[in-house]
């Protein structure tokens, strides 16, 4: 019998072991210790390339350990957990939460073609989820299509995961749902009657000014209030410091969308970061990596390993608010890092002194997936986190 309780307990262990069963029931021994004994309502099992051809042998030690009731992981390039990230070698990172009073359902999802284009079919219902956390297999589920499809239909559903890609190459993966191991598509799960916040944290640092789109068509920006996109991105470049100068020229420069227009004013988490695509010198133009639409209020940024740290720190205070946090799942860009940070495990670390504790795991991903401004999307170069309160 498990004790009654409502508060919700979050165990994370993490092992660099050779032996993926080894990893894998060392790193779910340290999260049930975490727990002090007691069982899982929900478990994730994340494993580095290393353990593929094994995961299999995995996945069955961290059931011995854990008995969860609901379990869903993947295979990425690399995992993290608690306060260390493996961002190469063999690794497994687990972790388990006890969730007193809530609902949690465990789906498998297929993209299959139809005359209209592509469907995906396993997902179930999403209404009145406190969270969906959802990991893709890149080469085998549309996961951009299908959050831009769930934008339309359902509204604000607060999506988080990630793309896990265990090599750059299709065809190399395993995806875990409950007692299963799968080789493409999506796993994921519905939570519901938990007390979870999201963080998006996409690593960017404004300049300029906001300025609202004047006209626009599909994912080109054709004029900034009222002056061509391309002169008004020069104009705000021009006015730059010599430091904001220096990061533009090193991490580029990438336009903000505000997402929720309805404040009044807006922060580093309520602009959506998409990459310049493309300009044109005689009609000034700027296309951008999202679709646009007139009256929406863009902002250009930069990006580098100082505003990351920044952006990272401040969402964190700003969404845990003083509330105390169980643990945490963070899904983490794998251009972070330290393809980013001088020093290695930045943002498990991060997470870990935010946190006042250990409870986090998650991997590296090919593509982040969390909310801006209510709406999930899937981002690049960011790190996304699903953050369980004590109660």
């Amino acid at each position: 019998m498990r004790p009654e309780t409502l508060t919700c307990r979050v165990g994370a262990g993490l092992s660099g072991a050779a032996e993926a069963a080894r990893a894998a029931a060392d790193a779910a021994r340290q999260a049930r210790e975490a727990l002090g004994g007691a069982g899982a309502d929900l478990a994730c099992l994340f494993l580095s390339p290393d353990h593929l051809d094994d995961a299999e042998d995995a996945l069955e030690a961290v059931h011995g350990e854990l008995e969860p009731e609901s379990l869903i992981g993947c295979v990425a390039q690399g995992v993290l957990g608690r306060d260390r990230e493996l961002e190469e070698g063999p690794g497994a990172a687990v972790w388990a939460a006890g969730l007193p009073g809530s609902r949690i359902e465990t789906f498998s999802a297929v993209a299959f073609g139809t005359d209209e284009g592509v469907a995906v079919g396993g997902v179930p219902p999403l209404d009145d989820a406190d969270l969906v956390l959802l990991l893709a297999d890149p080469f085998t589920f549309p996961a951009s299509a299908f959050l831009a499809e769930l934008n339309a239909v359902e509204g604000e559903v607060p999506v988080v995961g990630g793309l896990a890609a265990a090599s750059a190459e299709p065809g190399a993966q395993a995806l875990f749902h409950d007692e299963e191991v799968l080789v493409d598509g999506a796993v994921g799960a519905v939570v519901r009657g938990a007390r979870v916040r999201t963080v998006v944290s996409q690593g960017c640092a404004p300049v300029g000014t906001d300025s609202v789109i004047t006209n626009a068509e599909e994912n080109v920006v054709l004029e900034l209030a009222g002056r061509p996109a391309l002169e008004r991105l020069r104009s705000e470049l021009g006015s730059l410091t010599a430091e904001q100068q220096q990061l533009a020229a090193r991490g580029g420069i990438l336009a903000g969308l505000v997402i929720d227009e309805n404040r009044s004013e807006y922060r580093r988490g309520d602009y959506l970061m998409r990459g310049l695509v493309g300009a044109d010198e005689d009609s000034g133009a700027l296309a951008i990596g999202e679709a646009v639409r007139v009256g929406q209020t863009l902002r250009f940024h930069v990006r580098d390993a100082r505003s990351a740290d920044e952006d990272l720190r401040e969402n964190l205070a700003h969404v845990l608010d003083g509330e105390s946090a169980a643990g945490a799942l963070l899904f983490t860009c794998n251009g972070r890092g330290t393809n980013m940070f001088p020093e290695p495990d930045h943002d498990a670390q991060a997470f870990a002194e935010a946190l006042g504790g250990d409870a986090l795991a998650g991997f590296f991903c090919a593509g982040e997936i969390g909310p801006v401004g209510g709406k999930p999307f899937l981002h690049g170069f960011t790190a996304t986190a699903a953050i369980f309160l004590e109660s």
